[in-house]
């Protein structure tokens, strides 16, 4: 049986994709010197903060920054959380990015400080150095067959590298994870011989020819040289909160498929810390310290604000960018105003990046972008509409006016945006100016809430029927509406 013929007959599952806010987001868009690019991995303008980001970038690749506080700070709208997706897409996968919204911490079961450490905790993780026996060479051949009984299915596989080829027998398991992984002849892969997975590294330059078998993320490579069977070291990823929840639930590693894993004490911590130092001090295993980004970080309070100070100066500390919008304003908690709501000494504790509002002609390019994003063929006058509704509204209005305009485009049978589908989208969505004017419009005619101070009186029965007269008005008006 041919394995084609069997990976025809599985259930086909086909991923969903989406378009984002920020799915255009490609890096930073700096050259080697970390010099930005004006138009380069969907990021335009903002010059010194992509060049700031990129240093900020550079740091956490050589190690050098750890347990520090950087604050992107601007205007709505000005790309401060585009600058920490190109952050986290110009790291490695190794290097863990933690993405969360101060906002969270307010409706969590556990508590505010419990969550904040949690959040430290999924942005480090660990390198565990592990050696195994694997198998590598180009497939030359399958054969699946039926058994004798017709219950299990039985095979060989035909293994090749430069220097030798060897014939394995296929049992079930490893028939099923074949058929996974899509093996087929050319492909050259790896099987780790102590659980079974197999993994596709690519297919075989002699086999470039084949059409048929090649897709668009098709790599290919030189066979692998020497023996098929190697030993190796490999390496195994995981945060500090996944040991965390492991050690200290009693269902072990099953305790993080069910999603609430609850408070942990801080005894377990100090045991799983003491535990990697242990293994940093024999060589076993590598921390590497990852990025965790609070948005809207002004929705912070004074505690939180304590719990940080504290907590950017332990050994296990990530690399802390907070984004915020504010100017001066509260520090939630108290009645004291502060610059973007960060407590004095807090914000003397970081490294702040301003970013600036977008000119003309980067709103311009920034529209292009999305449009070929969402796949949406814009006329030039279209185009010109959407620049200007950008300068006097905002940019996030005229970016939900591509796929509206789109969508009523090919509403009327036609595959390009033209000025009349842009003014039809205009009509029907308002903007918050629009929307404002509108309110104080008609402002007697939608249903209010009545101060209380308003109503109150120092007088006695008179009081009390003035209130109630007042009352009787606002329901009044309440109903006509």
């Amino acid at each position: 049986m041919d394995v084609d013929q069997i990976v025809g007959e599985q259930q086909v599952i086909q991923k969903l994709e989406r378009t984002g806010a920020h799915s255009h987001i490609r890096g930073l868009g700096l050259d080697d010197k970390l010099e930005p690019i004006q138009k380069s991995e969907g990021m335009v303008g903002q010059n010194a903060a992509r060049k700031a980001a990129g240093i900020v970038v550079k740091m956490i690749k050589e190690g050098r920054i750890s347990g520090r506080a950087i604050l992107i700070a601007g205007q709505p709208g000005t790309g401060k959380t585009a600058i920490a997706m190109g952050i986290a897409k110009s790291l490695s996968q190794e290097t863990p990015f933690v993405s969360m919204s101060a906002s969270e911490l307010f409706s969590l079961d556990i508590s505010k400080s419990e969550s904040l450490m949690q959040a430290f905790r999924k942005a480090i993780s660990i390198s565990i150095k592990e050696e195994s026996d694997f198998l590598e060479g180009e497939v030359v051949e399958i054969q699946i067959d039926r058994s004798a009984d017709q219950l299990t299915r039985v095979g060989k596989l035909t293994l090749k590298s430069t220097d030798m080829e060897t014939v394995y027998d296929l049992g079930q398991k490893m028939i099923d994870n074949l058929i996974k992984e899509k093996v087929t002849a050319g492909d050259i892969i790896t099987i780790n011989k102590s659980n079974g997975v197999v993994t596709k590294m690519g297919r075989n330059f002699t086999r470039s020819q084949d059409y048929d078998a090649i897709g668009p993320n098709t790599k290919f490579i030189h066979c692998p040289e020497g023996e098929i069977q190697k030993r190796k070291i490999v390496r195994h990823f995981l945060n500090l909160h996944e040991i965390d929840v492991i050690n200290s639930r009693q269902q072990g590693f099953m305790a993080l498929f069910s999603g609430d894993t609850g408070e942990i004490k801080s005894e377990d911590r100090m045991k799983v810390n003491a535990k990697i130092s242990e293994w940093k001090d024999e060589g076993k295993a590598e921390l590497h310290p990852g990025v965790l980004f609070i948005d809207e970080a002004h929705m912070l309070d004074a505690e939180c604000f304590s719990f940080l100070n504290r907590a950017l100066e332990s050994e296990f500390a990530p690399i802390v960018i907070f984004a915020t919008n504010r100017g001066i304003t509260k520090i939630r908690g108290t009645t004291f105003k502060s610059p973007h709501g960060f407590p004095p000494d807090f914000l003397d504790r970081l490294i702040i990046i301003r970013t600036i509002p977008y000119s003309n002609e980067d709103i311009s390019q920034i529209l292009k972008i999305r449009a070929e994003e969402e796949q949406v063929n814009i006329h030039d006058d279209a185009h010109l509409i959407l620049t200007k509704m950008a300068t006097e509204s905002s940019l996030r209005y005229s970016l939900q006016l591509i796929i509206t305009s789109d969508i009523l485009a090919k509403k009327r049978k036609s595959n390009q945006v033209e000025v009349q589908d842009v003014k039809e989208a205009y009509g029907l969505f308002m903007d918050s100016k629009r929307s404002k004017a509108f309110i104080e419009q008609y402002e007697k005619e939608f249903n209010f809430l009545l101060d209380v101070s308003t109503t109150t009186t120092n007088g006695g029965g008179g009081g009390g029927q003035n209130n109630q007269q007042t009352l009787m008005e606002g329901s009044e008006s309440s109903m006509e509406i």
